[in-house]
C-alpha cells in the first residue's frame, strides 16, 4: 500500500511531541469514508494536543493530529458519499481519539462527514474550520435567543484569535455594531478592517468590583473566560446574551446572581464538538451564504505540515492572529 505524509503525535516517556512521518491507510483509525485531504485548519486545541501543554487532550498514541479537514472522497462504503464528493470533517473524536486532519489522506466515520456547501471552496472551508464553525454556531444560538443588530453593541474579546476574528467579520457583515477587545495594540487596524467599529485595549479596562456595573453590551462573544467573562456578566444590558466558547484567560468564573435575576442576562455555552448533525449542516450552510466572512483571504495564513511545530509554539505564546491553514495536497 502506498504511503503518504501525516503529522503524527507521539508520547515517549511522558514527553509529547509531533513530527511529519510516512503512514499508510492501514495505520489510520477505521471509518467508512476515505478522502484525499486538501487543507486542514489549525486550532488552539491542536497546539495543546501536539505539545501536551493542555494536559490530556489526546486519548491514544500515536495519533495523527488535527481536528479539521476538507477534501475529496476517494472511496466510501456509505451510500451518502461517493468518489469525487467534496467534504468537511471536524469535531467529534477527530484528532483527539481518532486520526485527524494533519494528513494527506483521512479515513473517518460517515456520520462525521458534512458535504461541502455550495459557496465555499475547500480552502475557505478550512480557513473557517472549527473556529469559523464555532463563531457561526454562536451567532445561530444567540439569534435564536433574540439577538438582532438593533439591540445594541456586541463585544468580542480575544479579538485577534481565530474564532473571534471570524466572529467580528460575520457580525459586522450582518450589520452588528462590534466592539473588539485586544491586548495587541499593533492589530487595531486589522480589527477595524474586519469590521470592528470600536477597539478596547485589554489593559485599559476597569473591571470594577460592584455586583452590577454600567450596562454596556447587548451581547458578547467570549473566547477568554476568567476575569473578563465575570466582568461581562456584570456589564450586559437588560436581557443581554453571552456566548462562551474559550478559556484563554482561565477556567474560573467569578460573578454573582444579580446580572441573571435583575437584568435577565443569559450565558450560553457553545459546544462545537457534539452539535447534532441537522444543526451542524444548517450552520455550515449559513457560513457558505449570509454568514460568510468578507475577509477570509486576509484571515488565512497558509502553511505546510513542516511548519506546524513552530506554529504551535507561536500559538501557545499568543503571538498569532487569524487562522493558519495547512496545505496538504
Amino acid at each position: 500500500m502506498s504511503t503518504f505524509k501525516a503529522y503524527r503525535i507521539f508520547n515517549e516517556n511522558n514527553k509529547i511531541a509531533g513530527q511529519v512521518t510516512d503512514v499508510t491507510l492501514n495505520d489510520l483509525a477505521p471509518g467508512e469514508v476515505v478522502f484525499q485531504n486538501a487543507y486542514s485548519g489549525v486550532n488552539y486545541k491542536d497546539a495543546l494536543a501536539a505539545t501536551g501543554a493542555g494536559g490530556k487532550v489526546i486519548r491514544k498514541y500515536p495519533l495523527v493530529g488535527g481536528i479539521d479537514a476538507a477534501g475529496t472522497v476517494i472511496s466510501s462504503t456509505d451510500a451518502r458519499f461517493k468518489p469525487g464528493d467534496e467534504v468537511i470533517c471536524t469535531s467529534y473524536d477527530f484528532g483527539v481519539a481518532h486520526d485527524g486532519g494533519f494528513a494527506q489522506v483521512c479515513r473517518v466515520p460517515a456520520d462525521w462527514v458534512v458535504p461541502l456547501p455550495k459557496g465555499l471552496s475547500l480552502l475557505e472551508a478550512m480557513t473557517l474550520g472549527t473556529a469559523g464553525y464555532t463563531a457561526g454556531l454562536a451567532v445561530e444560538l444567540l439569534e435564536l435567543n433574540g439577538l438582532a443588530p438593533a439591540n445594541g453593541k456586541v463585544l468580542v474579546n480575544g479579538a485577534t484569535g481565530g474564532v473571534a476574528s471570524l466572529a467580528i467579520d460575520m457580525l459586522a457583515g450582518k450589520g452588528y455594531a462590534v466592539t473588539a477587545v485586544t491586548g495587541k495594540d499593533s492589530e487595531h487596524e486589522f480589527l477595524k478592517k474586519l469590521g470592528a467599529q470600536e477597539i478596547l485595549a485589554r489593559g485599559a479596562i476597569d473591571f470594577g468590583t460592584r455586583p452590577l456595573e454600567k450596562s454596556l453590551w447587548a451581547a458578547a462573544f467570549d473566547s477568554v473566560g476568567g476575569e473578563q467573562l465575570g466582568w461581562l456578566t456584570r456589564t450586559m444590558n437588560q436581557s443581554g446574551l453571552i456566548a462562551a466558547f474559550g478559556n484563554a484567560g482561565g477556567i474560573d468564573l467569578k460573578t454573582n446572581v444579580l446580572p441573571f435575576i435583575l437584568r435577565g442576562v443569559r450565558l450560553m455555552g457553545v459546544d462545537s464538538v457534539s452539535t447534532p448533525m441537522p444543526l451542524r449542516r444548517k450552520v455550515w450552510q449559513r457560513l457558505a451564504t449570509e454568514l460568510k466572512p468578507r475577509h477570509l483571504a486576509d484571515i488565512a495564513n497558509v502553511i505546510s505540515m513542516d511548519d506546524l511545530t513552530a506554529y504551535f509554539d507561536k500559538m501557545l505564546k499568543g503571538s498569532i492572529r487569524g487562522r493558519a491553514v495547512v496545505r496538504l495536497s
